[in-house]
């Protein structure tokens, strides 16, 4: 067992749209990413997200609408969603998914962070 302080983590990249592992919960990953920008379209056949903002504001697009999501607050977006991440800002997010989880689901680009480091 360890305490995993989120600041700290944070502290150690500075790049964003890669997501970083901090910790392992059964078969999920806990992971920290920073975010800005557009992301791209994309959804996962299998697997249920959970983004929890801790800084910033992330706003969710979907077919259905946009969801605007602050710190101290999560969405979870079932699988089989098409979803785009979009922050205006520099936000911080944890993310709670499957290991199996890419982080761009069906598609696969220069985006697409294969094996997240662990720090």
């Amino acid at each position: 067992m360890e305490v995993v302080n989120l600041e700290s983590k944070l502290a150690q990249f500075s790049e964003c749209w890669s997501p970083k592992i901090v910790g392992e919960v059964n078969d999920s990953h806990v992971k920290l990413v920073k975010l800005t920008g557009e992301f791209v379209w994309h959804h996962h056949d299998a697997e249920d997200e959970m983004f929890l903002v801790l800084k910033g504001r992330l706003r969710m697009r979907t077919p259905e609408g946009d969801l605007s999501i602050g710190p101290g607050e999560f969405v979870i977006v079932p699988h089989g969603v098409e979803h785009l991440p979009v922050a205006e800002t520099e936000t911080h997010v944890l993310l709670f998914e499957p290991r199996t989880t890419l982080n761009t689901g069906n598609l696969v680009n220069e985006r697409t962070v294969e094996a997240p480091q662990r720090i």
